[in-house]
């Protein structure tokens, strides 16, 4: 305890303080997670497509872990508490890093903070971007529902994102592929930890594989999504730097019928869901789970934007 306050809790009202926001920060020491790498865009790589387009994974990555996050202490056990925790972490790593690569590629992608204020790039375009400025697909906004219908949501995208991480390992961007090299590792353990849960409760009791059926049907609509190519997409694939996501739909369909089929299931039969206002997450068209919870993530840096983090 500090021996000028007779309570730990005297030093939150110390009029020292009075009127600083960074005695509220959660450290300051952060480096950029770029430091020291080189950042110079491959030949012929146009910025603002792979800004663009980093966005779109990083903003995958962001919220899918945010919805991960919202698992924490709610898991129905310690283990699976803490795997859901991690595989969040990983997901809010590879954000980082790619939001990061986003700035440094176009910082005019970076939204206007007030002037001093020392949020790095990544942390503005976490926080300061209006939801029709995310560009992640639909299907990781949804609400979790409950644990077997997230199970079957990280089934789904984790086979989609790992084999884009796959790819765009041999991207001639070399931040991007370092980012991917990283990100496949980790990738592989959440495929591999759905997989795992699919099979359980597809053979668990009727209670556990109705639940897994009821969610696969809730995630499928938006299943579609995840293989449609947006110009930002195919400008990046054809200079090499980045991966059409239409060009993994066969493998991650072959995967995904595999585990269904261990489990003793077929495909879902719903319809796709349709386009809002004429697009889709990568263009900025949410669903309406989106505003709320961007409302949560992003009200304290909003509070305090010129606070430290």
């Amino acid at each position: 305890m500090d021996k000028d306050h007779d309570s730990v809790y005297d030093g939150l009202l110390d009029a020292d303080h009075a009127g600083d926001d960074s005695q509220w920060a959660f450290g300051t020491d952060f480096e950029d997670p770029l430091a020291g790498v080189d950042t110079t865009l491959p030949d012929g790589a146009d910025a603002g497509a792979l800004a663009a387009y980093c966005l779109m994974l990083g903003d995958d990555a962001l919220i899918g872990s945010h919805r991960l996050s919202q698992w924490s202490s709610r898991a129905h056990d310690l283990e699976d508490d803490i795997a859901l925790s991690n595989i969040a972490l990983d997901l809010l790593g590879q954000a980082r890093l790619l939001l990061a690569r986003a700035a440094a590629a176009d910082p005019g992608v970076v939204p206007e903070l007030p002037e001093g204020s020392p949020v790095p790039p990544e942390d503005a375009l976490a926080f300061f971007r209006d939801e029709g400025g995310f560009r992640n697909v639909r299907l990781v906004e949804q609400p979790n529902g409950d644990f077997a219908e997230t199970v079957a949501r990280l089934l789904v995208t984790s086979v989609w994102r790992l084999a884009l991480l796959e790819r765009l390992a041999g991207s001639r961007d070399t931040v991007l592929a370092a980012i991917a090299e990283k990100g496949v590792k980790e990738v592989t353990y959440h495929r591999d930890y759905a997989a795992r849960w699919v099979l359980t409760l597809a053979h668990g009791t009727e209670e556990s594989r109705a639940r897994l059926v009821a969610g696969l049907d809730v995630v499928w609509p938006l299943h579609d999504e995840l293989f449609r190519t947006t110009d930002v997409e195919r400008t990046v694939a054809e200079q090499q730097v980045g991966v059409d996501p239409a060009s993994v739909a066969d493998e991650v369909g072959v995967l995904i019928d595999h585990v269904l089929s261990v489990a003793g299931l077929e495909r879902p039969t719903r319809a796709a869901a349709g386009p809002v206002a004429g697009g889709t997450g990568r263009d900025g068209r949410h669903t309406e789970a989106m505003g709320p919870l961007l409302a949560k993530m992003q009200v304290v840096a909003r509070a305090h934007p010129t606070g430290l983090w």
